[in-house]
């Protein structure tokens, strides 16, 4: 069996593309401090948070000596007067450029934030997965892979829409697997169901109490990441020594991103962030050894 590939992202340090997040951590810090934690790789974070010049971008990941594995990029594929392609262009010359393997994208709906979103009709699912094709066919032209990350508060959220996703395209998904407990689906059950559709993989750990709050509308997504819905890996609900075990023995080898989504009330005094991190980084590595 191949080595586990481990990378980092910078919402384990609360950067975040939504507007009022928290306080966002400056790049060299949250670099510095991953590497530290023993990660060799990165996905980029939101736009803005690294260079968009393709030459600064390469620069920064080099002096932090950190890979680039992918970004996050929302896109609003349901509209019949939008392009979402023109939306993926920036990213991926990024990407491109960092030397990145992989597209992550979100069905995204429009508005800001992960607090609400709005029911489409069938023509618009149509649309919607016509539009996962035709993007994941522009990103493999140019020789990197895109796949879709079902997230609370986008289009694909629950396993009903995971389901449409995959009868009505051919896109891979990107596991995450807190934000499909949150939507409703067993990250485990799925993993087993469909280990070939899988091409990435977010890995997350839930309080499943504050999961079922979000679910039952006692408190927005926001408020629960607030709360500390995220947790280490191990600490929390999710199974992710199996999840990773079923991935591994039906021959996933691609990378396994440690995410803890969390919103800081100002600069940390203490350890910060950094602290969970490294938890989650050893227990990986002791259920993959």
């Amino acid at each position: 069996m191949s080595a586990v590939k481990i990378a980092g992202a910078p919402i384990s340090w609360g950067v975040c593309e939504v507007p009022g997040w928290g306080h966002q951590l400056e790049p060299d810090r949250v670099l510095t401090e991953m590497r530290g934690a023993g990660l060799t790789a990165t996905e980029l974070g939101p736009e803005g948070f690294l260079p968009t010049d393709t030459d600064e971008l390469k620069s920064v990941l080099r002096e932090k000596d950190l890979a680039c594995v992918g970004g996050f990029v929302p896109v609003v594929l349901f509209e019949e007067d939008h392009d979402p392609a023109d939306d993926l262009a920036g990213p991926l010359e990024s990407l491109i450029a960092a030397g990145a393997g992989v597209v992550v994208l979100a069905a995204a709906t429009g508005a800001e934030g992960y607090d609400s979103r709005p029911v489409l009709d069938d023509a618009q699912w149509a649309r919607l997965v016509a539009n996962l094709d035709r993007l994941a066919a522009v990103v493999a032209d140019r020789g990197l892979l895109a796949v879709l990350h079902p997230h609370v508060g986008t289009i694909v959220e629950t396993r009903a829409d995971v389901d449409r996703v995959l009868q009505g395209s051919s896109i891979k998904l990107c596991l995450d697997t807190g934000h499909l407990m949150i939507g409703g689906t067993d990250p485990l059950e799925l993993a087993k169901a469909v280990p070939n559709r899988i091409a990435h993989t977010h890995l997350k750990d839930v309080d499943a109490a504050l999961a079922a709050k979000v679910q039952s509308g006692e408190l927005t997504y926001t408020e629960a990441v607030k709360a500390g819905m995220y947790t280490p890996l191990g600490t929390g609900d999710v199974d992710v020594a199996g999840i990773v075990s079923v991935l591994r023995d039906n021959g996933f080898d691609g990378w396994f991103v440690l995410e803890q989504d969390t919103i800081l009330d100002g600069e940390p005094t203490g350890e910060g962030p950094v602290r969970d991190v490294v938890a989650s980084v050893a227990y990986l590595r002791q259920v993959t050894t």
